[in-house]
């Protein structure tokens, strides 16, 4: 792809999640997705062989769906209150409706069927914009239309999707799929605390986004496509093995690491809130996780390829814009912990 046209669907990528965020009419932010949507497609099938169009295809039909679905739902509620404000959607028909069309563009549980399929297809680089860059937009909507969602709904759409993420994953050896249902496993503990603590929803949000990014980079760097790969990381860069390695922990959700700090707040929130029960699956959905995490780990750094003895190891990187910003992310996805407190004064 030629970099002139690169740069065009990146920044339609860019302007299509703006306009969705900062939108007060339905038809913005619908012009949003559905630019969202038609910019990231041909970023998709870039590969030119028939698994990335069939990706691209799948991606195409899950998101045309998902947005004629968030396009009714607004022309229902306008039809109903007489109005296309996004934050009147008071008609309760259109905001179950609504909460399913934006589970089934983030991918959530029980709609999540195309999310490891699209992304085994793709790139690990357009893996990485799908999870994250893409997953902006559908959540500044559940943001901006809290007030009027369903916190059943939403709670019950988390706890399916956490304890999806994490069963789907055990039995997962490509890492491109074991991400997707990662992926998964987060957006679930972000909508279950979103009706009740918006602030930790974003918070969580954050840390997902510099998490995903700092151990996307890692695999992009190491060329590790399934778990298979990974165990010749140690030959390529002793430093990026033990980077990996504590990502994975802290994605797993390991106390002294940042990964920790969201589910602990959103286990307090939902235990405040007389939601023990919720809390309980929760925590024992992370378990399911944090073992392919593990397993995940245990390759990385534990386990050898077959090699000479005379392999020449790769101490440094050519420093580019891939091990800058590799290195900024880690950093925050490990060292954020200790700052907890200062965001709760």
């Amino acid at each position: 792809m030629s970099p002139s046209i690169l740069m065009i669907l990146i920044s339609s990528l860019a302007t299509g999640t703006i306009i969705t965020m900062t939108s007060h009419h339905w038809l913005m932010a619908w012009i949003g997705l559905e630019m969202n949507t038609l910019a990231i497609i041909p970023i998709i099938s870039t590969m030119h062989n028939p698994r990335s169009t069939e990706a691209a295809t799948k991606y195409f039909l899950t998101q045309a769906a998902a947005s004629a679905m968030v396009l009714f739902t607004s022309m229902l509620n306008a039809w109903q209150t007489g109005t296309w404000d996004i934050i009147n959607l008071t008609y309760e028909p259109a905001h179950i409706l609504l909460t399913m069309a934006l589970a089934m563009k983030l991918g959530l549980a029980p709609m999540h069927f195309w999310l490891p399929e699209v992304l085994q297809g793709s790139t690990l680089t357009t893996a990485l914009i799908i999870t994250t860059w893409q997953k902006l937009a559908p959540m500044s909507l559940i943001y901006i239309t809290l007030n009027n969602l369903s916190t059943t709904t939403l709670i019950l759409l988390g706890l399916l999707s956490s304890i999806i993420g994490g069963w789907g994953g055990l039995n997962q050896t490509q890492t491109r799929k074991i991400m997707a249902f990662s992926s998964i496993a987060h957006l679930g503990w972000m909508i279950t605390i979103s009706s009740i603590m918006p602030n930790i929803m974003i918070l969580n949000l954050m840390i997902y986004l510099i998490m995903t990014t700092a151990l996307f980079y890692s695999l992009i760097l190491s060329k590790s496509k399934t778990i298979q790969d990974t165990t010749a990381t140690w030959a390529l860069s002793p430093t990026l093995t033990a980077m990996m390695m504590i990502l994975l922990l802290s994605l797993g959700g390991l106390p002294p690491l940042t990964g920790f700090m969201p589910k602990w707040l959103i286990l307090e929130g939902l235990v405040a809130q007389n939601l023990a029960p919720a809390a309980t699956i929760m925590a024992m959905s992370a378990l399911l996780s944090l073992f392919f995490y593990l397993r995940l780990t245990y390759t990385t750094t534990l386990t050898l390829s077959p090699n000479t003895t005379q392999t020449k190891l790769k101490w440094r990187f050519k420093p580019n814009h891939l091990t800058l910003i590799m290195g900024a992310s880690s950093t925050i996805s490990i060292f954020l912990l200790p700052m907890t407190p200062l965001m709760l004064l």
